[in-house]
């Protein structure tokens, strides 16, 4: 396994849309592995292929080893999972503020609304189909990683930059 260079903004490339995996081939899954790594090695919750050079539609995520429950919400760990090709659908609107990081925007927070409940659908990282309901932080983390694979920062998603810190 390796730790991968994270892209910082300004770079274009944080700002693209990723394409679709295709292929649950041995490098996806090296490249999921270096991910989870390097998601540890700067104590992220999250990382995204484009932060990492990788402009696929995939995402890692997670505090603790375990088992994808149903449903994830605050009172239980959110176990590291990978979602491809992820498909987030609100349960309600995105009206709930909390404070976000980002490894490709080290040192800054903002207050960023997101919606409380989400439904996700998405592959793991041997093609298998996974489907649950996050909340709470959970469902933060996916909307906030989701959001990394449309070129969209966390920044663009702030009602007000006057909370950015």
């Amino acid at each position: 396994m390796a730790i991968l260079p994270i892209l910082e903004v300004p770079d274009p490339r944080l700002k693209t849309i990723s394409t679709p995996v295709e292929s649950f081939d041995a490098d996806l899954k090296k490249l999921v592995d270096d991910m989870f790594e390097t998601m540890r090695e700067y104590a992220g919750i999250g990382l995204a292929g484009p932060q990492v050079h990788e402009g696929l539609r995939l995402f890692v995520a997670g505090v603790s080893a375990g088992v994808l429950p149903d449903a994830l919400s605050d009172a239980a760990d959110m176990p590291f999972v990978t979602l491809i090709n992820p498909e987030v659908t609100f349960v309600g609107p995105p009206d709930k503020t909390g404070w976000e990081g980002c490894l490709s925007i080290p040192d800054m927070r903002g207050l960023v609304p997101r919606a409380a409940e989400i439904r996700v659908q998405a592959y793991d990282r041997t093609g298998k189909p996974l489907a649950f309901g996050a909340s709470g932080l959970p469902a933060r983390v996916i909307q906030h990683e989701t959001d990394h694979l449309d070129g969209v920062l966390f920044f663009d998603r702030m009602a007000s930059l006057d909370t950015l810190t």
